[in-house]
């Protein structure tokens, strides 16, 4: 069994470059495999909505499917932090409910830390959270709660005005007291400067090598989302069609009469 990591672990890792690894994770199962295989965190994410619930997009997600997945998820891990992402509108209210949907993703959920959406608008946020002793993950440039806004999921930071409101957002970010930031759909070259002017390590999705480390969708790095097919995911094993077969196999023994055979019944 693996040590348990803490918050302390993955910024250590930023100061001795060491890369921080990342995936999602909704169940128990997934979790369990992250876990053995070694990954450094794993992030319970809204995208559950888009993956597992078939929605078109994260709005629709609520605290109590948060906390029923991040719940799974930590039953499976025993050596991973995790961090669990807050939905839509359990932040952006006002700071005592931001305060307490944190406090029971914790309480209730047994995460590690928690993930905002947002920069300079919601280092107070952030600050407040981080006061009732609950660590904080950042998350700028492409964020999906904000899909309407931005028109769709779109790259962020290309224009100079807009970068230069990506650097003050990460750097509001850090001194609110996160330890980590996401940095999403943002050129390379950006996210290397703001890696380079923050001491919290930055996780990558979308936004180039310079970052301390990556993080993608679980579903979308086995080829079990179809829905999406972002630039930035590599698919490292398409496990979508040996489902399918099994399914068919299965279906097809049912039907001829094949399955259950005698070594699979009781007499």
């Amino acid at each position: 069994m693996n040590k348990q990591k803490s918050i302390l672990d993955i910024q250590k890792m930023k100061e001795s470059g060491e890369k921080i690894t990342v995936l999602t994770a909704y169940d128990y199962p997934f979790a369990r495999l992250m876990d053995q295989a070694g990954i450094d965190m794993i992030l319970v994410g809204d995208s559950v909505g888009s993956v597992v619930a078939g929605y078109d997009n994260t709005l629709p997600v609520t605290m109590d499917e948060m906390i029923y997945h991040t719940r799974a998820v930590v039953r499976g891990s025993s050596s991973a932090v995790i961090i669990a992402d807050m939905p839509f509108l359990s932040y952006q209210v006002d700071l005592r409910e931001a305060r307490l949907n944190a406090g029971r993703l914790v309480k209730e959920g047994g995460a590690h830390a928690v993930k905002l959406e947002g920069g300079e608008n919601i280092a107070a946020t952030i600050a407040a959270i981080v006061a009732m002793d609950v660590p904080v993950v950042g998350h700028i440039g492409l964020t999906p709660q904000s899909i309407h806004r931005m028109g769709g999921y779109r790259v962020q930071g290309r224009q100079d005005e807009q970068a230069r409101q990506l650097l003050a957002d990460a750097q509001a970010v850090a001194e609110a007291g996160a330890f980590a930031l996401v940095l999403e759909g943002i050129p390379s070259e950006l996210a290397r400067q703001i890696t380079a002017a923050v001491s919290i390590p930055t996780i990558g999705i979308g936004a180039g090598v310079h970052c301390d480390g990556q993080v993608l969708v679980i579903h979308d790095i086995l080829g079990l989302c179809e829905k999406y097919s972002p630039k930035f995911v590599k698919r490292f094993a398409d496990v979508s069609d040996t489902i399918s077969q099994g399914i068919g196999d299965y279906i097809r023994e049912v039907k001829d009469g094949t399955f259950p055979g005698p070594e699979h019944s009781f007499k």
